[in-house]
């Protein structure tokens, strides 16, 4: 069961919530419209990993939809609530924890503004672990779009994710695992819920590559601490333009996030991809130094 901490003027340190009963109004337009936005961040031993970078994101994201975003000062004590009361009832290390913002119920002057910290998906690791079998699917726009079209939200985290979530499924029925989206222009953009990380090793020389955030695709916070921590380690970096043929030319792709962190592509399209078992394990142990 997760856990829920509303942001209430009237609870300082967040109100909390019953998850088995309803808590939005139906009128909310989070729900009716998916007019809103959130970020999702794993917590361990009772610390959100990112947190600053999480709510950075998200404020951009809500600036884009021209939508009050609550300060920090109100959200961090709502996460500290909603923490103390998973561990509470779940006893459990690591969580999920969920920030979401609605535009609030149709005709209200004010926001809808909660926390929710959930189980950690048992598929997290096992992907980690296993690797991914992905297929490329278009995004049905092409790469330059975001800079001629700033209205369209791209590069934003809105809880508009019903494209998003069809890929996935549309994935799964076709026996792969996930999806890497291409723009029309053939570039390479992201995961539903990840961002694509590349490494290439050549003459010694060992560079980390992802999509240009100019191709309207989400900024990641992981791939961020990642390249962050790689770069003081040695390795160059680069950002893209990206095409298909860059990926199986690769010595390691990775899907990346916050709460599966790296989880390694193994296939495309049906088609095997260079694995490289001791780069995960390098990159994995690069990306926690900065977690």
């Amino acid at each position: 069961m997760s856990v829920l901490v509303f942001l209430d003027p009237a609870f300082p340190d967040g109100r909390v919530a019953d998850a088995s009963v309803p808590q939005l109004l139906a009128t909310d337009l989070g729900a009716t419209r998916g007019d809103g936005v959130f970020e999702s961040m794993l917590a361990v031993d009772g610390h959100p990993r990112k947190l600053e970078s999480h709510l950075d994101r998200m404020a951009g994201s809500a600036a884009a939809l021209d939508l009050d975003f609550p300060p920090a000062e109100h959200w961090e004590p709502a996460i500290s609530t909603a923490l103390a009361e998973f561990a509470r009832v779940h006893g459990d290390p690591q969580a999920v924890v969920k920030l979401l913002l609605t535009r609030g119920p149709e005709g209200a002057q004010h926001p809808t503004a909660w926390v929710q910290a959930s189980p950690v998906p048992a598929s997290a690791a096992e992907q980690r672990k296993t690797g991914l079998d992905v297929l490329l699917l278009e995004r049905g726009y092409d790469s330059t779009l975001a800079e001629r079209a700033p209205w369209l939200l791209l590069g934003s985290k809105t809880l508009s994710y019903a494209v998003n979530m069809a890929a996935i499924r549309y994935a799964h029925e076709h026996g792969a695992d996930d999806v890497i989206f291409t723009s029309a222009d053939g570039k390479i953009l992201e995961g539903p819920t990840s961002t694509v990380v590349l490494a290439v090793i050549e003459d010694g020389v060992k560079t980390l590559l992802t999509p240009e955030l100019e191709s309207g695709i989400l900024p990641g916070t992981t791939q961020g601490a990642l390249f962050r921590a790689a770069e003081e380690a040695g390795w160059q970096l680069g950002y893209g333009p990206l095409e298909p043929t860059h990926l199986h030319q690769a010595d390691g792709v990775w899907l990346v996030s916050s709460i599966r962190l790296l989880a390694p592509v193994k296939s495309i399209n049906g088609e095997a991809i260079a694995v490289s078992a001791e780069l995960s394990a390098e990159l994995n142990a690069l990306v926690e130094t900065v977690l």
